[in-house]
């Protein structure tokens, strides 16, 4: 639960758009981070695989990880 799958999109050091899993959508920071946050949320499928990655990526090697700095 304390887990959390960020991706953002940077330009020229500027986020754009990010999506977290804990919000369950792309968010926009900037005019166009916002249009493309609207175009990307209306694709349930590409929610649903960005929502996937929080268990593909974050849950499966978060032993491996945590393990590594102990």
């Amino acid at each position: 639960k304390d887990i959390e799958f960020i991706r953002s999109y940077y330009y020229n050091k500027l986020e754009l758009t990010r999506f977290s899993s804990s919000v369950g959508k792309y968010v926009g920071f900037t005019e166009y981070g916002v249009r493309n946050a609207e175009y990307w949320n209306k694709d349930a499928s590409d929610l649903s695989a960005m929502k996937a990655q929080k268990e593909a990526v974050c849950l499966n090697h978060v032993q491996n990880k945590y393990n590594n700095v102990l």
